[in-house]
């Protein structure tokens, strides 16, 4: 009777080298050879024609009298100017020309403003100074959202305009 020899275990060794050289000249044929179809290339959205947000006082279309240099002069905005005190924190802030002194006074004068039904604003534009915290501007956000307009509708359009001077 013959006895099979055990054969101690042979490990196996792979060559990792080999094997990354093959994966990166893979991945460089896949990369250099790519070229993506029309299709992945250009995705036609089917978005609504564009529209000014904001009708212009006078019916004229936004922007077409070259005369006016401030955009905003002749729509429905009210500006709110928000200036920093040396902190960061709320310093001097206007509805108008109007200074309030703080962020009840603020509601106070938007309710005044946006309970009147001949009010002519749809929109607020809310002037920041650059040194303003976030968490100052999101206390006049705040303020803001909660107004309604006299019809019934909440006060949703916001917009902010940097007031450090520098072109954007």
């Amino acid at each position: 009777m013959r006895r099979k020899k055990k054969k101690g275990k042979e490990e196996v060794e792979l060559n990792l080298a080999a094997m990354l050289d093959m994966a990166f000249q893979l991945l460089t044929f896949f990369i250099l050879t790519f070229k993506p179809s029309p299709i992945e290339g250009q995705i036609t959205l089917r978005m609504p024609p564009p529209q000014s947000i904001t009708p212009v006082a006078s019916g004229a279309d936004a922007g077409k009298d070259e005369e006016k240099s401030d955009p905003l002069k002749g729509l429905k905005t009210l500006i709110i100017t928000v200036l920093p005190n040396g902190g960061g924190g709320l310093g001097q802030m206007m509805v108008g020309e109007d200074q309030v002194s703080s962020l009840n006074r603020l509601n106070e004068r938007l309710k005044e403003i946006f309970s009147n039904a001949g009010t002519p604003f749809d929109q607020v534009v809310i002037q920041v100074g650059s040194d303003l915290r976030y968490e100052a501007l999101m206390s006049v956000i705040d303020v803001c959202t909660k107004q309604t307009l006299p019809n019934g509708e909440p006060l949703s359009k916001l917009s902010f305009v940097d007031l450090s001077g520098k072109p954007e």
